[in-house]
């Protein structure tokens, strides 16, 4: 499949008028100039999946879902997923491909990431990453390496045990003392990862960030990364309101039907951002409107986490998405037809 610089970019630019003839004269083929890879990345609500599809139907790309949460079935309206109309648009891989209860890790993110990038470059297409799991989409471009540690159950089932009878702060202290530069990067209720991480340094004996800092030569050949970013007031509103349509679409029921399907309300995914107070609030141990401003609270949190671990990225270009999703993506298109004029 060959892509031409003035289709794709007349593709998205032609409602906005942009679409013109000196563009139209450009021949070089989009496939001699475009890396091997696109990324587009950023905090939550930023529009990274609008984005996302817009590229994707301009380039001729399939999307990789570097999110940790979109990878489990069943939940859909929390994790914000690609509707199923969005779906059929666009092809999308790491998406429902286990169930809540099934453990999903980085190194098997990296498997599967790079199994789906091969078959991509096999039908012609250009593989598009899109997400905010800045450990996921730093282990499948920079090919850091993953900890070779087998899975300790026990010690696994001990440290869980721990998180129920102290929390998982009292871990995060113990992680401190182990590895504080993991620490530093991981949120005290962030129990799944700093089990993870004290894992890898028990088996191993040395820190999950030293394993991290080992770095083999990237799989995935040259790789062109986008950030999405928007003034913290429009991003902090843009999280608010998201939050109050969720559940205006059925995020409650969502949960109470992972409840009723058997999913333990202690699974790492049942455990997650929002999905934990519905559970408190299915249990009648929260109101729904308290709920809800906490998941707001913590979302606004975890977005400045997320900006932060993507800011220490200085391959990232980062592109402003406060005017929408198809300037954003307009954006993205022009720094790429830039760059063949200059190459």
């Amino acid at each position: 499949m060959v892509y031409w610089v003035a289709q794709a970019f007349c593709t998205l630019s032609s409602s906005k008028g942009v679409c013109n003839s000196h563009t139209l004269r450009s021949t070089e083929p989009m496939r001699d100039f475009l890396p091997d890879v696109v990324a587009v990345v950023g905090p939550t609500a930023t529009g990274k999946t609008d984005v996302g599809i817009l590229l994707a139907d301009a380039l001729g790309a399939e999307i990789i879902s570097a999110d940790c949460m979109a990878v489990y079935r069943g939940m859909d309206i929390g994790t914000a997923k690609p509707t199923p109309e969005q779906q059929r648009r666009v092809r999308f891989h790491l998406i429902d491909v286990c169930n809540p209860d099934e453990p999903f890790s980085v190194a098997r993110f990296q498997q599967m990431a790079l199994e789906a990038i091969r078959q991509i470059r096999q039908r012609g297409a250009l593989p598009l990453v899109v997400g905010g799991t800045g450990l996921y989409v730093k282990a499948l471009l920079d090919g850091f390496h993953i900890p070779p540690a087998a899975a300790n159950e026990a010690l696994r089932r001990q440290l869980w045990q721990e998180v129920k009878r102290s929390g998982s702060a009292a871990l995060h202290a113990r992680l401190q003392a182990v590895d504080p530069q993991s620490a530093s990067r991981i949120h005290p209720n962030d129990a799944v990862r700093i089990i993870r991480a004290l894992e890898v340094f028990h088996v191993t004996g040395r820190p999950i960030s030293e394993w991290q800092r080992r770095q083999p030569p990237p799989e995935v050949g040259k790789a062109r990364r986008f950030g999405l970013t928007m003034p913290r007031e429009l991003l902090y509103r843009r999280i608010n309101e998201r939050v109050e349509r969720m559940v205006a679409q059925g995020w409650l029921e969502e949960v109470r039907r992972l409840l009723e399907a058997g999913y333990d309300p202690n699974l790492p995914a049942m455990r997650s951002l929002g999905y934990a107070e519905l559970v408190q609030v299915v249990q009648g141990k929260l109101q729904l409107q308290e709920a809800v401003a906490l998941i707001q609270r913590e979302t606004r949190r975890f977005a400045k986490r997320q900006l932060t671990w993507f800011r220490a990225d200085k391959q990232i270009e980062w592109v402003d998405a406060s005017q929408g999703a198809e300037e954003a993506a307009r954006q993205i298109l022009e720094r790429l037809r830039s760059e063949s004029e200059h190459t």
